[in-house]
C-alpha cells in the first residue's frame, strides 16, 4: 500500500496494508501522536485506501480515490472539534451515530474520520460505545488522539491503536521541500532534526519567525553562559514567548548545542546547526561541565513536558544553567 500524502512510519503503514488484505477491517482504529505527525493525513490516506476500487489501494486514479482526495466523497464524513472549548458534544456524536445506520451511496465503506477525539467528553464517549459495541459491517470509525490516555479504556479495547513517530530527515526534508518551495533543504533539515521529524511542527516553524528569534536566544544564552553573566541571561531569557512548545524548543536545541560542543572539532557534524556556539563553548567549558548541562537541559524539556509552570520555567533556566556550568 503506497499512500497518497502520509510518510513515514512504515511498520504501521505495512500493518494498515495486511488490514486492508483481510476480510475483517476493524471498525476502529485510534492514531495517536503529538500535533504535527501527520495523523490527519493518514486518517484520510486509510479512508482513501477503504473507498477505492483497485487492487492497489489507493490508487488516486480512480472516480473513488478522486473524489476522497478532493474531499467530496459521500462516504467519507470527517467531524472536527469546533466552538470555543474545541470540544466534541454528545450531540455531535448521536449525530455521528444517526448517520451510520444509513447504509454508504456508493463505498463499501462508510467511514468517519473524528479528528481530535482527545477532545472528546467522558460523556461522547460513553455514547459512541452503543454504536462501537454492535457496528454496521460497513462502518469504520477512524479517530485521532494526541495521546491514549485521554481515551477512555472501553473505547480503546474495541479498537486497533497505533502510535506515529517522526520520520528520518532525510525523507522528511526532501518531502517539505516538494511541497514548499520557498523552503531550503538545509532549513528544512537542520529544523526537522530540532522537532524529531515532526513535519508539521517544522513547516509551521520555518513559516514563522519565532524559530529565528528562539535559535537567537540560544545562541545568546551559550555566548553569557561563557561570559558567567547571569543578568544578561536572564535578559536574553525574557524574550522566551509563554507556551510550552518555545520553552521545549529551547531545551532541546541547547541540549543539542551541548553535545557538539562535547563531540566538535575535526569533521565532526553539528547535528544543532549552531557550529560556532558549540565551538565557543568547548573552547571555554570542560567536558564535564558540558555534561551537567546536557542533564540539566534534558530535565527542563521534561519539566515543560509535564505541565511545570512555563514562566516557572523560563526564571529557573538562568540559575540552573549557571550553576551546572560552574558560574
Amino acid at each position: 500500500m503506497k499512500l497518497t500524502n502520509f510518510i513515514g512510519n512504515e511498520k504501521i503503514v505495512e500493518h494498515f496494508a495486511s488490514l486492508l488484505e483481510s476480510t475483517h477491517f476493524p471498525h476502529l482504529i485510534i492514531i495517536t501522536g503529538e500535533s504535527g505527525l501527520g495523523k490527519k493525513t493518514l486518517a484520510r490516506d486509510l479512508a482513501a485506501a477503504l473507498v477505492c476500487r483497485s487492487d492497489n489501494k489507493p490508487c488516486g486514479q480512480c472516480s473513488q480515490c478522486r473524489k476522497a482526495m478532493q474531499n467530496i466523497h459521500p462516504d467519507i464524513i470527517e467531524y472536527i472539534p469546533s466552538g470555543s472549548a474545541k470540544s466534541f458534544s454528545v450531540d455531535t456524536v448521536r449525530e455521528v451515530i444517526n448517520s451510520a445506520y444509513m447504509s454508504p451511496n456508493e463505498a463499501q465503506y462508510k467511514i468517519y474520520i473524528l479528528a481530535d477525539a482527545h477532545c472528546m467528553s467522558e460523556q461522547a464517549q460513553n455514547a459512541l460505545l452503543k454504536i462501537l459495541e454492535e457496528p454496521p459491517s460497513y462502518a469504520v470509525f477512524i479517530m485521532t488522539a494526541t495521546s491514549k490516555n485521554d481515551m477512555l479504556e472501553t473505547v480503546l479495547s474495541r479498537s486497533v491503536t497505533v502510535t506515529l513517530e517522526g520520520v528520518g530527515i532525510a525523507e522528511g526534508s526532501k518531502y517539505i521541500c516538494t511541497h514548499h518551495s520557498d523552503i531550503e533543504i538545509s532549513q528544512a533539515q537542520s529544523t526537522l532534526e530540532l522537532f524529531n521529524g515532526n513535519i508539521g511542527r517544522t513547516v509551521e516553524s520555518l513559516k514563522d519567525d519565532k524559530t529565528a528569534l528562539l535559535v537567537n536566544v540560544c545562541c545568546d544564552i551559550c555566548k553569557t553562559l561563557v561570559k558567567g553573566n547571569e543578568y544578561s541571561m536572564i535578559i536574553s531569557c525574557s524574550a522566551l514567548q509563554q507556551d510550552r512548545q518555545s520553552v521545549v524548543f529551547v531545551c532541546e536545541l541547547l541540549k543539542k548545542i551541548f553535545r557538539d560542543a562535547l563531540a566538535g572539532g575535526g569533521n565532526c557534524e553539528f547535528i544543532s546547526g549552531q557550529k560556532e556556539a558549540a565551538l565557543l563553548l568547548r573552547e571555554h567549558l570542560s567536558a564535564k561541565k558540558l555534561t551537567a548541562l546536557v542533564e540539566v537541559c534534558s530535565q527542563l524539556k521534561n519539566s515543560a513536558l509535564t505541565n511545570v509552570n512555563n514562566a516557572l520555567i523560563i526564571t529557573q533556566i538562568p540559575a540552573v544553567l549557571m550553576q551546572a556550568a560552574g558560574r
